[in-house]
């Protein structure tokens, strides 16, 4: 149950339990920072035009084929 729960899953894109929890921390970070962005754009519609869609395609192009090799 431990494995399943903590191991499998970064074990299937390479990564410790530790290197997949800070990668996540990260991601989770940018997401935040888009979320942001976008809502400001929400209110202000001259502030951030492109920077939560940035932030998204680097966090796609960093995610995009992770693990593929082990599946």
């Amino acid at each position: 149950m431990f494995q399943h729960l903590f191991l499998d899953h970064p074990r299937s894109v390479q990564e410790s339990y530790g290197a997949h929890a800070l990668f996540a921390v990260r991601f989770a970070g940018k997401l935040f920072l888009a979320a942001g962005a976008a809502s400001l754009h929400a209110l202000i519609p001259c502030l951030c035009k492109k920077t939560a869609s940035r932030l998204v395609a680097e966090l796609y192009e960093k995610t995009r084929n992770r693990g593929v090799a082990a599946e």
